[in-house]
């Protein structure tokens, strides 16, 4: 018997989804990342697109499932190097590792908050921190110039 997926273990899609939520809406009031951040891109984002925050934990829950194992298909609305890749979708908020670091330890407190058991926290925070090069890449290249 196959072991199930790390998506079944979070208990599909809805509970992804809640998870999304709460994590979304934690990121847009974090000190270091949301509304009043230092990065001029994250603030004006998270101040002036709230407009598209259902779209983006849409976006968002999908990525996860797709991740995780589960059935959904995450389609990029800017493309990267491959289909679950993110640094187009991230390279102009500049985000650096720091602020990566950050939205991870959101990420980490609210898997807490649901009580996610600490393998499948392990297995997510994994999945996020794989992507770290991508999203901080915008940041990187700047950096270096």
């Amino acid at each position: 018997m196959s072991e199930a997926s790390l998506y079944e273990r979070l208990g599909g899609v809805f509970a992804i989804a809640a998870v999304v939520d709460r994590f979304s809406d934690a990121v847009v009031q974090n000190p270091i990342v949301g509304q009043q951040s230092q990065n001029p891109q994250l603030r004006e984002w998270h101040t002036n697109n709230l407009g598209r925050l259902p779209g983006l934990k849409f976006m968002r829950t999908l990525w996860v499932c797709a991740v995780s194992g589960g059935p959904f298909q995450y389609s990029a609305t800017r493309l990267g190097h491959d289909a679950l890749a993110l640094e187009e979708a991230h390279r102009t908020l500049r985000i650096s590792p720091a602020e990566f670091d950050e939205v991870a330890a959101e990420l980490a407190r609210t898997l807490d908050a649901f009580h996610v058991p600490e393998r499948e926290k392990g297995e997510v925070l994994g999945a996020f921190a794989a992507h770290k090069g991508e999203v901080t890449e915008g940041y990187t290249s700047t950096a270096a110039r």
